[in-house]
């Protein structure tokens, strides 16, 4: 197993603020994780600085940088105590003001809200924290924080409107695999979060082919499996887990020409791409004839959402999954790996779905799945735009866009 290497970190400040009061600035220091959304070390120097526990809420602006790592970053951080260092002044104007599509856990109350409930939760099951919460990440699809408990850790992720079905989705898996995904602990569908239970290890973002082939065999079955259950699809649209079955994809691409995504296409590849739109019904067509079942698709399928602790992968991060076909998570892997290391993604890909599916035709489901599953992304990365503050569309701004073109060209070269 090797673990993906990543370029040098960042340069960042922090705005911190105890409740309502703006408390000044920290900064600019060096952290060497390039991530933005990667607060754990921004976190730690706060802490270290200020001498009482912190979260940082939301990114605040960025200079410099390529989304979604580097550059100089400013962070919107609160106190949990009143600091004994003095800090810089500054003024902090706006800073708590309500802002469209603000996740929850952005906002000074809605964060100790969240630890609250989690709090609450353990100490109701006997597993009372033993610590502060430890922040891992936050940004605008979720905030992920580490619960030391007097048992095991456990993980608190907080979650948008849009991914509220994750703990329902992780259930359905577990229906038919136990081992393949965290325990959910505990789960507030309102509030949009949940407990889950610690996976042991770390995230592997270049796994070895053998790792790929077992991941891709295990994840096939249990997809399979819920495939079988006549109610799959009703049990899935009652969990809430969204309904994305190709052919939605004809008014998805539709309503990305006539948006801002469009308008940033130039004259050329629009018109490719109102001709792929021509397409789309055909291509559909042929991709539901390939044998292979509707079933649950994780959406975000890659080796970076798969923790390792010296066996089997365990899958985490089931936010984006969806009712749809499965060869939108093969493409999903193919294109992640390196070029040279995809072939044995596909034969891997293709040897579990016949085990699975003798007479279906895997190979051309993959293949016609490599525009669509481009398109499909498009529209998820559009609509997560449309449903988070300004100030975090930096993340996502182009990802349409790419999506759109990488799709005209996939389409060229499918026979």
């Amino acid at each position: 197993m090797r673990c993906m290497i990543v370029p040098a970190g960042r340069s960042v400040s922090a705005y911190v603020t105890y409740g309502d009061e703006c408390l000044g600035i920290v900064g600019p220091f060096g952290v060497a994780s390039p991530w933005w959304a990667d607060v754990e070390p921004v976190v730690a120097h706060l802490r270290d600085t200020l001498g009482v526990p912190v979260v940082v809420l939301r990114l605040v602006d960025v200079d410099g940088g390529v989304s979604p790592r580097g550059g100089h970053v400013t962070y919107h951080a609160e106190a949990f105590a009143r600091p004994g260092p003095a800090l810089e002044e500054t003024t902090c104007d706006g800073l708590n003001e309500p802002q469209a599509g603000r996740s929850a856990w952005a906002t000074t109350t809605g964060v100790r809200a969240a630890l609250q409930w989690a709090d609450d939760e353990l100490t109701a099951l006997g597993r009372a924290p033993s610590g502060e919460a430890e922040q891992v990440k936050t940004w605008n699809l979720s905030a992920l924080f580490r619960l030391p408990t007097i048992t095991q850790p456990v993980w608190l992720k907080l979650t948008p409107g849009f991914a509220a079905h994750e703990p329902a989705v992780i259930d359905l898996v577990a229906s038919v695999d136990p081992g393949l995904v965290p325990a959910v602990v505990a789960s507030d569908l309102a509030n949009r979060r949940m407990l889950l239970e610690t996976v042991p290890g770390e995230d592997c973002w270049d796994a070895s082919p053998e790792l790929i082939r077992t991941t891709l065999t295990r994840w096939v079955a249990a997809q399979a499996a819920l495939a079988a259950q006549p109610a799959l699809a009703a049990q899935a649209n009652l969990a809430g887990v969204p309904d994305r079955r190709p052919q939605q994809l004809t008014a998805g691409l539709q309503q990305l020409l006539d948006g801002e995504a469009g308008r940033d296409l130039d004259d050329a590849e629009l018109a490719e791409a109102r001709q792929l739109a021509t397409r789309l019904p055909d291509l559909i067509d042929e991709l539901n004839s390939c044998g292979l079942p509707l079933t649950l698709v994780h959406g975000d399928f890659h080796p970076g959402n798969w923790r390792v602790d010296g066996g089997e992968a365990t899958l985490i991060d089931f936010a984006d999954a969806y009712f749809g076909h499965p060869a939108f998570d093969g493409e999903r892997l193919r294109e992640f790996v390196e070029p040279g290391r995809r072939q044995p993604v596909v034969d891997a890909w293709c040897t579990a779905w016949m085990a699975q599916m003798p007479s279906s035709h895997p190979a051309r489901a993959l293949a016609i799945a490599r525009p669509l599953q481009a398109l499909s992304g498009a529209v998820l990365y559009q609509m997560f735009l449309d449903h988070i503050e300004v100030s975090e569309r930096r993340y996502h701004a182009s990802d349409p866009v790419a999506g759109i073109r990488d799709a005209i060209m996939a389409a060229r070269e499918l026979i």
